[in-house]
């Protein structure tokens, strides 16, 4: 018989909905439970394309003795972190707080004021020599709950103290040389041989990169070169699928090879980016390569009927990591026949493999050396490797699939919709401009109930959480999807968001807190980066943008002051705080472009990559910063302040030039 786990909409909450643990989801009916009962929470958090909460599943959760003890000796409520991640930041920190590292599953204990004493990850079944069995584990937490329940007390209030402390706002100067500083500490994190940050396992980091992305515009070449060596790595590596487009989550080594075989919504609207940006400082056609094939990877395989995109797919199939991605050279020879000997050398291929026995594919072989060996010219070699790239894409569809979780989360789609517009402005695409404005047109008319953008949506049903990076996030995607359109539906969404940020996530104690609830025993709020911005780097980035061309001044102010609360935070840890980083230069060194219509050469500007530079497009009459223009000139202003206006193209250029005088305007 399933359990009350049937009635939600998450993928991963359903697949828990069979188990013989009494599932509750989150929510008062579970928590008036813990009271009346005087029972503790055992709380476990995880994501639907979670490898680990899997296997914690099958040998845990599915077992009916552990379920037995659990069910009678405390109430388990179930949660996706992806759905609720005000719920998971906040014990997450708590758990790094006790033990010095996090991880999911996160299984945590709670007092039925909801405040933490004790948790933990994964649990194994039996007794490993660093670990107690996940049973022996729920007997030595009741054991506590019933005779030392005063040591408990006093370890939940100790520990709610300290992180209720450590959100205290820290303000400090921001120091002239935040930037310099900033980049020197990035540089003695990078892997000089294998581009990206630290060692095995190897994440993208893909606010790290864009930050670097954004100086090396500037003309900064450290930036520029460890950037670039990054993007050849990642592009040859097993991280990125060579088949199918788009990259994994991570790798389990430190040179990009076997990776962990999730594929996440987030990474690839971010890595699109940066691979976008990198062809345009470069003119590598192979970046501009590899970021259409995650875009067009997007829309094949992660795009929902109206536009709107999904948020994962797992690395299990069949109950096997990786075995929809990975090859036999059997297999391969088999699909491609003639070419087979060729390609084994495109892709890496032996019969022994890279992993476990079998092969991720890589793409570490000159390609120049191949295409001469093959005696092909660029055009012919280029359409060659596409010929066997669809040709093995064909027979890997014939596979067993692994879970796409088709939820809809409003600030990872506002990360898809921005890499979209951002494509089809710079490199006049109109179909990634078409998928952009259905993923808008369906998020705003479905998602957004009292002036606030929910978080979650799937089967027709929406949650009612609403979250500060939903908000910003998606306020700037809709901000690039006016860039590139110029119409200005998508500007005046974009302005009802930062309205909704001002209004409802305000902190009295300075910047931004990432959820209006108070219903948890700790504040969620963090601007610490992820795998992608933290909610209180995109919010500032929203109003310092929009502060400019709707001459908001106070927007400005509040998305400083989100910065300065953390100052130290900035100047001690900038591999965690890129994201809020990058927002500071746009508020210090951004600038707006006035492009007045109608023009003769607006199309011809809008083009440009500027990455701190936010465009205004429309009659004189449509936006505070384009009032008293003249149509058909453009401005280049900063804060109000602005150049002279420019006749044509190659003015604007040298006007550009003359407020970022390294950068590459080509």
């Amino acid at each position: 018989m399933p359990n009350r786990l049937i009635h939600e909409t998450s993928p991963y909450l359903l697949q828990h909905a069979h188990n013989p643990v009494d599932w509750y989801p989150w929510g008062e009916e579970a928590f008036a439970k813990a009271r009346a009962e005087d029972k503790p929470i055992f709380l476990s958090v995880g994501y639907a394309t979670c490898h680990w909460c899997h296997v914690m599943e099958r040998e845990s959760f599915e077992d009916p003795e552990v379920a037995a003890f659990l069910n009678a000796h405390f109430v388990p409520i179930k949660v996706d972190r992806e759905e609720l991640p005000d719920v998971d930041q906040v014990y997450m920190n708590a758990l790094q707080a006790m033990t010095g590292s996090g991880g999911w599953p996160m299984n945590m204990f709670l007092m039925p004021d909801l405040r933490p004493f004790y948790g933990g990850t994964y649990f194994p079944p039996r007794d490993h020599p660093q670990l107690p069995s996940f049973r022996r584990l729920l007997e030595g937490v009741h054991n506590a709950w019933l005779h030392r329940r005063q040591d408990v007390l006093e370890n939940a209030e100790d520990l709610t103290k300290a992180l209720s402390n450590a959100l205290r706002p820290q303000s400090a100067p921001l120091p002239d040389d935040l930037h310099p500083s900033a980049l020197a500490g990035l540089s003695r994190a990078f892997d000089q041989s294998y581009g990206g940050f630290g060692g095995a396992p190897k994440f993208p980091h893909a606010p790290a990169l864009l930050y670097l992305l954004c100086h090396a515009w500037l003309g900064d070449r450290v930036a520029w070169k460890h950037l670039e060596l990054t993007l050849e790595r990642m592009m040859e590596g097993g991280i990125y699928d060579q088949v199918g487009g788009g990259f994994h989550r991570y790798a389990v080594d430190g040179i990009w090879r076997v990776p962990h075989f999730e594929k996440m919504l987030y990474d690839n609207a971010q890595l699109a980016r940066v691979y976008l940006g990198g062809y345009k400082l470069s003119g590598k056609p192979r970046y501009r390569q590899v970021a259409e094939e995650i875009l067009r990877y997007v829309l094949r395989e992660m795009t929902g009927p109206q536009g709107e995109f999904w948020s994962a797919q797992d690395a299990d199939s069949e109950g096997v990591e990786g075995k929809f991605y990975v090859w036999s050279e059997a297999e391969v020879r088999e699909v491609l026949g003639s070419d087979a000997e060729a390609a084994i050398r495109l892709f890496g291929v032996s019969e022994a493999g890279n992993w476990e026995g079998v092969n991720v594919l890589e793409r570490r072989f000159p390609d120049e050396a191949l295409r001469e060996s093959l005696g092909l010219s660029p055009q012919a070699y280029s359409e060659w490797v596409e010929s066997v790239r669809a040709r093995l894409y064909e027979r890997r569809k014939r596979r067993v699939w692994p879970l796409t979780d088709d939820k809809v989360l409003a600030d990872w789609n506002g990360l898809m919709l921005r890499a979209l517009a951002e494509a089809g402005r710079l490199l006049g695409e109109e179909r990634y401009l078409e998928a952009a404005r259905a993923n808008a047109r369906f998020v705003l008319g479905t998602m957004v109930a009292e002036g606030l953008l929910r978080h979650s949506w799937r089967a027709g049903k929406l949650r009612p959480e609403a979250y500060l990076s939903d908000q910003a996030s998606y306020g700037l995607g809709l901000l690039e999807l006016y860039q590139a359109t110029g119409e200005m539906e998508w500007l005046e969404a974009a302005h009802q968001r930062a309205e909704g940020i001002m209004a409802h996530f305000r902190d009295p104690e300075g910047g931004f807190r990432d959820s209006p609830s108070e219903k948890l025993p700790i504040k969620a709020k963090d601007a610490y980066d992820g795998p992608y911005p933290s909610p209180s780097a995109s919010a500032a980035e929203l109003l310092f943008r929009l502060a400019a061309l709707y001459e908001r001044p106070e927007w400005y102010e509040a998305a400083l002051s989100a910065v300065e609360v953390y100052a130290r935070s900035l100047q001690h840890s900038p591999f965690g705080f890129s994201a809020l980083l990058q927002a500071h230069l746009v508020g210090a060194q951004g600038s707006e472009l006035a492009l007045v219509t109608p023009s003769r050469w607006a199309t011809e500007a809008q083009k440009l990559y500027l990455p701190l530079t936010t465009l205004a497009i429309g009659p004189s009459h449509t936006l505070p910063v384009l009032a008293g223009r003249k149509a058909g000139l453009a401005y280049v202003c900063r804060r109000g302040v602005c150049r002279l206006p420019s006749e044509d193209f190659q003015g604007l250029k040298a006007e550009l030039h003359a407020l970022y005088p390294n950068a590459r305007l080509d």
